[in-house]
């Protein structure tokens, strides 16, 4: 018994310390960013390299926020339009994802079933085998250089329907039919028992469309010609090819690689257990 339970305790620890240097391991791309990002442009070249910023500075923040392009759009202009559209985009996406989700799961209709056979199939297929379709409905509907083509081909997404009906077809029958005999109408079930009860798996729809819609450079690239209604991943793109080609543009692309980081780390920071309880609840791992 007690070498059965010394060897349960030395896998134990073995596991701890591999997990912990995997972790570490993960980490160090994070701390790489937040490092480069507020180094001085000497310890940019300096070498040999060093990992950890010596003396820390915010002239890379300066110079970005200052810096504009061959269109002369300001910087701050970028980072509005990618703020604007994830954030409009996330409320869209949700309150469309769950009312569908809920009238797929808890209502009968005509042509119920290949709904839901066509959202499933929705989800094997990849962004890049829908670009040419959105791009004619973007047209066609003459939102061309506009907000809506940021945010309306995100708006159909199977997995935020997927994901946020397997949540409610964990909700009892005998709930919802309580609330119709007390005179409750299909809004107010909605709002206030289903989005409560499923308020992780509204968290997590927010957190998935908003790391989407904040990442994305397909609108920017095939449905804005306009520059200054372009976001910022496209104005990143542009600093590898540009900007950041010179010496004294990898300061300025350090410090915007970190401004598309951060709203997604604390985004998932603050999500993180709600996303935690979706993932246990809905079967997918």
């Amino acid at each position: 018994m007690r070498f059965r339970l010394f060897k349960m305790d030395l896998t134990q620890i073995i596991l701890t310390l591999f997990l912990s240097f995997l972790a570490v391991f993960m980490l160090l791309p994070i701390v790489f960013i937040f490092m480069q990002a507020f180094k001085p442009l000497s310890e940019l070249f300096l070498y040999p390299p060093r990992f950890y910023v010596m003396n820390p500075t915010l002239d890379n923040f300066s110079q970005l926020l200052t810096s504009v392009d061959a269109a002369v759009v300001p910087v701050v202009r970028y980072l509005f339009n990618s703020v604007f559209s994830a954030a409009a985009t996330v409320i869209v996406v949700v309150a469309f994802s769950t009312m569908v989700a809920f009238a797929l799961s808890k209502h009968n209709f005509l042509g119920k079933n290949a709904i839901l056979n066509m959202t499933i199939m929705a989800l094997m297929f990849a962004p890049q085998a829908v670009i040419i379709p959105r791009y004619i409905i973007v047209q066609r509907l003459g939102i061309i250089d506009t907000y809506l083509a940021h945010i309306l081909p995100l708006v159909a997404a199977p997995v935020s329907v997927f994901l946020f009906k397997q949540f409610v077809d964990q909700v009892p029958e005998d709930l919802l039919a309580a609330a119709r005999i007390d005179g409750a109408s299909e809004w107010h079930i909605l709002f206030r028992i289903i989005y409560p009860i499923c308020r992780p798996a509204v968290s997590t729809i927010a957190l998935l469309t908003f790391q989407s819609a904040w990442n994305t450079m397909e609108p920017s690239i095939y449905y804005i010609e306009n520059e200054a209604m372009r976001t910022l991943p496209f104005f990143l793109g542009t600093l590898t090819s540009g900007l950041a080609n010179n010496v004294a543009g990898q300061g300025a692309a350090a410090a915007a690689g970190l401004l598309m980081f951060l709203p997604n780390l604390i985004f998932f920071l603050v999500m993180q257990n709600r996303v935690i309880q979706t993932m246990a609840h809905s079967g997918l791992k």
